[in-house]
């Protein structure tokens, strides 16, 4: 079991890679001059990963959010790569990202691995007063 629960991790961390690169697709297939559809690459990229450094990381978010507001981004975060996906390939592979995901949320969900306040790496850094 430790071993689906590792690889569905690592399913995590590909499926995020997989929306930058949706982002980066959606942008380079617009109809639109070469200087402007890399103008919206970058653009799209962008957004996405500060969307996912300020709320979505893991261990370093600024503002880290948790239970349904974490669901919440979640949903947003990958529906909204799997729609730019959709747009610029085919539906059928920004269905496929989004089942893919979700399959994966229920797995992180059923076998506990939902980033909480609780869950750190290592033991709290000793305090000062």
């Amino acid at each position: 079991m430790t071993v689906l629960k590792g690889a569905n991790l690592l399913l995590m961390f590909l499926l995020e890679l997989c929306v930058l690169g949706a982002a980066i697709s959606w942008g380079l297939s617009l109809d639109a001059p070469l200087i402007l559809r890399i103008l919206a690459a970058v653009l799209a990229l962008a957004v996405f990963v500060a969307v996912w450094a300020v709320f979505g990381a893991a261990h370093d978010a600024r503002i880290p959010l948790r239970g349904w507001r974490r669901a919440v981004l979640e949903i947003i975060w990958f529906g909204g790569a799997s729609i730019l996906l959709g747009s610029a390939w085919h539906p059928i592979a920004g269905l496929g990202l989004f089942l893919l995901w979700l399959g994966n949320a229920g797995l992180r969900i059923l076998w506990g691995q939902v980033y909480t306040a609780e869950a750190t790496f290592g033991p709290e850094p000793a305090t000062t007063d």
